[in-house]
């Protein structure tokens, strides 16, 4: 006797039509295993390697356009991070302080205030101290500098800067030459960059 649903039609004998056959994706390894352990290990740190590569500038004279080669043979390069979070040379502020005083004694012991001669002197002045200061060997340190000329007419001046830093390897250092005719502060700030 065949049994009949509700609109009294007999159920089909017939398979119901199957959806057509995709590829299986393979079952992701346990990391209990011992061999997939390793192969966990290997995708995961694939990932998370930098390559560090060096590339030698060009001896060759007579290419016309080695500057342009040079400058983007470096912009390629890739560098792993250190995760270095402190100088090897902390920035030691009284030798600096001293180098750039004795670059403002030089290079302004004669000079007479004259405001379009000062702008371009100022310049000239951080160009030369950020030299003097890279020159002490800071690594991962960014200087700023600020080449300031006040005349003297008898006013009073404040001048302030503010920063958010790491107050435990960021610092600053300021430097005065004064003449009969204006002030000359030369401001030097060091941030570490990690």
């Amino acid at each position: 006797m065949e049994k009949r649903g509700r609109g009294g039609k007999p159920p089909s004998t017939a398979a119901p039509p199957q959806p057509p056959m995709t590829p299986r994706k393979e079952r992701r390894p346990s990391m209990f295993e011992k061999e997939a352990y390793a192969q966990i290990l290997r995708e995961r740190l694939r990932e998370s390697i930098h390559d560090v590569q060096y590339v030698e500038p060009p001896f060759d004279d007579s290419i016309a356009d080695t500057g342009k080669e040079w400058k983007s043979a470096l912009a390629k390069l890739k560098f792993a991070n250190s995760y270095r979070m402190e100088p090897l040379k902390k920035f030691q502020a009284h030798s600096v302080e001293t180098k750039v005083q004795q670059i403002l004694k030089e290079n302004l012991k004669d000079v007479k205030y004259d405001d379009k001669v000062f702008s371009h002197l100022s310049l000239e002045l951080a160009d030369r101290i950020l030299l003097a200061v890279k020159e002490f060997g800071f690594h991962r340190y960014k200087f700023i500098i600020k080449v300031l000329f006040i005349q003297k007419t008898g006013q009073a001046i404040n001048i302030a800067s503010r920063w958010i830093w790491d107050i435990a390897w960021d610092t600053w250092v300021a430097a005065k030459h004064e003449t009969e005719t204006y002030v000359a502060l030369a401001l030097v700030f060091a941030l570490y960059c990690e």
